[in-house]
Parts: C-alpha cells; sequence; structure tokens
C-alpha cells in the first residue's frame, strides 16, 4: 500500500485531525458549556437537554464545554419556529427525534460502507480502514452533506406530489370517527430459513448477504411504485397506494427471490386496508395481518386475506386461489388466498 494511504499511528497526530474533522463538521470549535448555549439559543437549559436527548446524543456536564455556536444556532431556529407556529413539545420532540434517528443511521450504514471499501481496496485489516477513513473523513463529508440535502428535498418532493394527488380532490369530513387515516397495500416479504442460511457465515460473507437481499428488494419494490419502510435484517415491509400496485410488489418480490434468482427465496405477504403512519413506521391490524400471512405463506408465494382478494379479483392478469382458512394468533380464523400470475 502507498505510504501516503497509511494510517498514521502518531496519537498527536491522530488528536489533530479529530480536531480539524470536529471544527469542519460542527462548524466551529466547542466554545460553549450548557448555560451558555442555552444563553445564545434564549432556552432554559431544560430545553437544551431536551433537544439533546431527541437528537439522541450523550449529554454532557453540565460545565463541560461541548457546544458550538453552531448548536446554539439551531436551538434558536428551532425554538423561534415552534413559537411562530405554536408548535406543541410532543410534535416539537418528534420532529427531531426523527432527525436524529434517522442521522444515526444514515452515518453508521455510510460509515460501514466506506470502512469496507477502504478494506478492501488497500487490504486493510478492519482498525487500520476505520483510522484510514478519519484521515478521508474532510474530503468525504461535504459530498455526503450535499448529497443528503439533495436526497432529503427529492423525498419532501415526492411526498408533497403524494398527497396532492391523494388528498387535492378530497373533501373535509367530520363524521367524529377515530378511524386510522391512510389507506394502503401493506405488505411484508422474508428470506426462508434466514437463520440456518447464514448461520455458518463469516462477517464479509453475511454482511454481502443481508446488502444483496436489501438492495434488490429495495430496487423491486420502487420500481413495482412501491415504497420501503423498513427492512429487518431478514425482511422487508413495504407499503403501496393502491392495492394493485401492492400486488406488483408482492410479486415482483416473489419473482425476484425465486428460481435462484435472489439470494433465497421469500415469503411474502399482502393486506388492504387502514394505518397509522409515525416514527417513519406504519401501524394498525393490517400490519399484523400481513406479518401472519408472511409466516405462512409457502416459499416463493404470496398471500391475501378475503378483503384483499376481493378488490384484486376483476384484473384479469392476476391469479387467486382460495387456501383452507387457518386460526391466526391474535386475528382468529382468516380466509386466505394465493395470489399469482394469471399466465404463471
Amino acid at each position: 500500500m502507498p505510504d501516503d494511504l497509511t494510517p498514521s499511528d502518531d496519537p498527536g497526530l491522530r488528536d489533530s485531525t479529530l480536531a480539524r474533522i470536529e471544527e469542519q463538521l460542527l462548524g466551529g470549535p466547542r466554545c460553549l458549556d450548557l448555560d451558555q448555549v442555552a444563553a445564545r439559543a434564549e432556552v432554559s437549559t431544560d430545553e437544551v437537554r431536551l433537544f439533546w436527548r431527541a437528537l439522541g446524543l450523550p449529554m454532557p456536564a453540565p460545565d463541560a464545554v461541548a457546544f458550538t455556536e453552531e448548536d446554539a444556532t439551531a436551538l434558536r431556529r428551532v425554538a423561534r419556529v415552534a413559537r411562530e407556529h405554536e408548535v406543541g413539545e410532543r410534535t416539537a420532540v418528534s420532529v427531531i427525534r426523527s432527525l436524529g434517528h434517522t442521522t444515526e443511521r444514515l452515518v453508521l450504514w455510510q460509515v460501514e460502507a466506506i470502512v469496507e471499501h477502504l478494506a478492501e481496496r488497500y487490504d486493510l485489516d478492519d482498525t487500520s480502514a476505520r483510522l484510514l477513513l478519519l484521515d478521508r473523513l474532510p474530503d468525504l463529508a461535504p459530498v455526503l452533506e450535499g448529497q443528503l440535502v439533495h436526497a432529503w428535498r427529492r423525498q419532501l418532493a415526492a411526498m408533497a406530489g403524494r398527497f396532492a394527488a391523494e388528498f387535492g380532490q378530497a373533501r373535509v369530513t367530520t363524521d367524529g370517527g377515530d378511524r386510522l387515516p391512510l389507506v394502503r397495500a401493506v405488505g411484508f416479504a422474508d428470506i426462508v430459513s434466514f437463520t440456518t442460511r447464514t448461520a455458518g457465515l463469516g462477517s464479509h460473507d453475511l454482511a454481502d448477504f443481508v446488502q444483496q437481499f436489501e438492495s434488490q428488494a429495495r430496487d423491486v419494490v420502487t420500481a413495482a411504485g412501491g415504497r420501503v419502510v423498513k427492512t429487518i435484517g431478514d425482511a422487508v415491509l413495504f407499503v403501496a397506494d393502491d392495492a394493485v400496485a401492492g400486488a406488483r410488489v408482492a410479486l415482483g418480490l416473489a419473482d425476484a427471490f425465486g428460481d435462484g434468482r435472489g439470494v433465497a427465496p421469500v415469503r411474502v405477504g399482502l393486506v388492504w386496508g387502514r394505518v397509522l403512519s409515525r416514527f417513519g413506521d406504519v401501524f394498525g391490524p393490517p400490519v399484523a395481518l400481513a406479518a401472519r400471512l408472511t409466516d405462512q405463506a409457502e416459499p416463493g408465494t404470496v398471500l391475501l386475506d378475503h378483503a384483499t382478494a376481493g378488490l384484486l379479483a376483476p384484473r384479469p392478469e392476476l391469479r387467486l386461489t382460495e387456501l383452507p382458512e387457518r386460526e391466526t394468533s391474535g386475528l382468529g380464523s382468516v380466509r386466505r388466498f394465493r395470489l399469482e400470475h394469471a399466465s404463471g
């Protein structure tokens, strides 16, 4: 490996590198303690603590000089917007927590991907690759930051477009009910025998296995008109705005991972119904039912409940086969249907 790619083992140089990285990323040096940052932001120290906890960051000691002028600016802006728009504490904390949770996972994902690249590219052990990453961060950080802002804007614009299409012509109703607000197709797909298939894999092969599954699943879901809500190691939870799109996603996943084309076969459950969207996740009876149907599906197949099957029955390109009813934990007896391509 060339000398200029060799991570330094000089502690003094490491400290200097960290200080340079921090000053670049944090917008300046740490120069404020808790009381000072609260005064600069025109908020109470309790509000600072609440903000910091919502971001998912460890709270420094009260007398520790741990905050920057940028921290104070961020706090002041949040407090000002909350006052101007009469945003309650619960909502403000939820929004900030979404940023903390998402960016923590994002940073971890990006860092581990780059570490893996450096280890493979320069034949480094894991520790050396992580130290080399520290040397590279000053150059990488502006690019990653720019891409984050760009992706966030595109995602927000896409969300606005979906809201306009779905609710733009809707009339406001005041039926006084407490129904879950969104009607969605909700589906799960999970890898068959994940534990058995990965039991003997080392860290590199396991990472490749999980990454291939997640990447392929996301591509299939997006191409078919759905959205990935989350991935859970061996499973993916997705939603679609109409039942037909949900069916395309479900069959697309079953096809993509069948016949040796994916990392392993998957089982899929799909349900149409009302859900609640919160914290970047979805909740409600359809989610639970979709998970149960996934557990009952045969490898490479898609299962639906009776109501969802009824919506898809008129579609000539789809074939539905009723299966025996089955007692389902917490949900009683469920009428189940297997979904297939009509030409399959």
